[in-house]
């Protein structure tokens, strides 16, 4: 699938809400309950694009699927890590859209500062942990019965994959991807993926 990557706005939340609702109103990919609104996801996409990416794969000028980073947790010495997810569309799934989104924002996160990336993943999804781990991703343990939904308790995998951005020591902060933004060179990272 012929693909352009590109950083989110918040015009995507519609699109990005249409790739979404299916993983929650179908599937138990997601823990959510209710598929969010197109405003819902815009205000995810403002949200987030201050401190994190949020990256669109286009396809013949509709969005094939998004890949968006994370706070891993709240507490301070966790700030050098970030929780990544991707979500496709239906026709854009086993064509390697999700493997150029997560290159990119593996590498845009590495850039930032970040030094490790971390995927939950609800089991079972043998197409999730299989990108994840094709990209280097380790599984580092299992959240055993920790969601309720479509009528039964189910699992979390968590996969990590060290980036190695972190620089010095003590490390250097992350950088905010909105002020990353304004470097020269930082959307190389887009048309390397």
């Amino acid at each position: 699938m012929d693909t352009a990557l590109r950083i989110a706005v918040p015009e995507d939340g519609a699109a990005c809400a249409a790739v979404y609702a299916p993983y929650v109103a179908d599937t138990i990919i997601s823990f959510e309950m209710v598929p969010p609104t197109a405003e819902e996801m815009a205000a995810r996409i403002v949200k987030t694009l201050p401190d994190y990416p949020w990256l669109i794969a286009e396809a013949g000028g509709a969005v094939a699927g998004y890949a968006y980073a994370s706070q891993h947790h709240a507490r301070a010495a966790y700030r050098w890590g970030a929780d990544v997810g991707v979500y496709l569309a239906e026709a854009a799934r086993g064509q390697g859209v999700g493997k150029r989104l997560y290159t990119a924002l593996l590498a845009l996160l590495k850039a930032q500062g970040y030094e490790t990336a971390y995927g939950g993943i609800s089991l079972p999804n043998p197409a999730s942990i299989a990108l994840h781990e094709g990209l280097g991703f380790t599984p580092v343990g299992v959240y055993a019965r920790t969601g309720y939904k479509m009528g039964a308790w189910r699992d979390v995998g968590w996969w990590q994959l060290a980036l190695g951005g972190a620089v010095g020591d003590p490390p250097a902060e992350p950088v905010p991807f909105a002020e990353f933004r304004r470097r020269p060179g930082w959307d190389a990272c887009l048309s390397g993926a």
